[in-house]
């Protein structure tokens, strides 16, 4: 999509599409991104500046620290989320694999079947892996390593904090994110209108 058009499309994509609402109702609605991510490696950094930015963007996305209050049972919500979200962003980074949320979220997600994109921050996908210390059941083992292999092995976009612009990576992931979002509608409208029955006269 060109710059441009990116530039002047939330407008266009509310007026387009009704399930995504403005910020005052987007309370009680369904997440449109859930944000996978190691809180103690990015939520200061590239995390929590791409749930602002899409934010402002008029999109619902979900952070836990975000979303959640004090009381909220975190499986729960963060499950519902992750079942009801339409596209998942998944942020690597070098302790990500020593989180069980963080890859209990990326088996649900990919169990879901969601659309993923990935964001390889500081780490190459060659150097993820699921280390089994015997405290996880072998049954989450195998579905953590199944689901990071399947996202380790989908295009996404790759950041060096030293090196890169915090900007361009938080841009390019909500483009990404917004591309992702119209495929989804205009797949769900094509569905529907296929399943419209045709009134002859």
């Amino acid at each position: 999509m060109h710059r441009s058009a990116i530039v002047n499309f939330p407008r266009q994509f509310l007026r387009q599409y009704p399930s995504i609402q403005p910020i005052a109702n987007r309370i009680t609605k369904p997440c449109d991104v859930f944000i996978n991510h190691r809180g103690i490696d990015t939520k200061r950094t590239v995390v929590t500046l791409l749930y602002d930015h899409l934010f402002r963007l008029n999109l619902h996305p979900f952070l836990d620290n975000k979303n959640m209050k004090p009381g909220d049972k975190l499986f729960d919500n963060i499950n519902s989320a992750i079942r009801k979200c339409k596209v998942g962003v998944t942020v690597f980074s070098p302790r990500y694999c020593e989180s069980y949320f963080c890859l209990h979220e990326l088996a649900l997600i990919m169990e879901s079947k969601k659309k993923v994109i990935p964001i390889f921050c500081d780490i190459k996908p060659s150097e993820l892996r699921v280390l089994n210390d015997g405290k996880c059941p072998m049954e989450d083992v195998r579905r953590f390593r199944w689901a990071l292999e399947e996202a380790k092995y989908t295009v996404g976009l790759t950041f060096d904090s030293l090196k890169g612009n915090w900007s361009e990576v938080v841009t390019s992931a909500s483009d990404i994110v917004i591309e992702t979002l119209i495929e989804i509608e205009s797949e769900k409208q094509m569905q529907r209108h296929k399943s419209t029955p045709i009134l002859r006269a």
